[in-house]
């Protein structure tokens, strides 16, 4: 019995873990629940931490009812992701974003099992790429949504040379330090 008590314990610890920084910012009932919250799309947006000027927002589905009330429901693997601009300009250190990073990352379960999308930067056209997907310990899912953010997709952006860092070059409407010529 206490082994078992351990474990849930344990369980619940890893579900609390790998949060992130996301605000709420709306819901759409799916299926109505007697006993419980409904099952629903939920929608929450957050900023690119290293890549100052993108935003990005998921949607995924989330179980109601009674299992998760008790923390017990395991969330289905679907989920959308968009990226956009939201500043007047991109702004980056090329160094900081060449290999792939978690930007986000959110519980399905109550353990083993979380929602993530990871960014990969293209450096030839200079875009960004955002994947959500699903993991599993066991067995993860296909189910995946990707989002593109160029630096020419917006004006381009209109800062004076002196005003750059020394390293900085401005591609479309990114401003870049550590760029590589050419």
């Amino acid at each position: 019995m206490k082994k078992l008590i351990a474990a849930a314990a344990a369980a619940c610890v890893l579900a609390a873990c790998g949060g992130s920084d996301a605000d709420k910012i709306g819901r759409a009932s799916t299926v109505f629940h007697m006993l419980g919250k409904n099952d629903r799309i939920e929608v929450e947006g957050f900023d690119d931490p290293d890549v100052q000027g993108v935003s990005c927002y998921i949607s995924y589905a989330k179980k109601g009812g009674l299992k998760e009330t008790v923390n017990l429901e395991e969330d289905a693997s679907d989920a959308s992701v968009s990226c956009v601009q939201t500043a007047e300009r991109i702004s980056y250190a090329e160094a900081a974003v060449l290999k792939p990073k978690q930007v986000f990352k959110r519980s399905a379960s109550i353990a083993f099992k979380s929602q993530q999308i990871i960014r990969y930067y293209d450096p030839k056209r200079k875009a960004f790429a955002y994947l959500v997907y699903s993991d599993k310990i066991v067995q993860g899912s296909p189910k995946n949504s990707l989002s593109a953010v160029s630096c020419f997709g917006g004006p381009k952006a209109d800062v004076p040379s002196e005003n750059l860092p020394q390293d900085a070059r401005v591609f479309g409407a990114c401003v870049v330090t550590g760029a590589a010529a050419g």
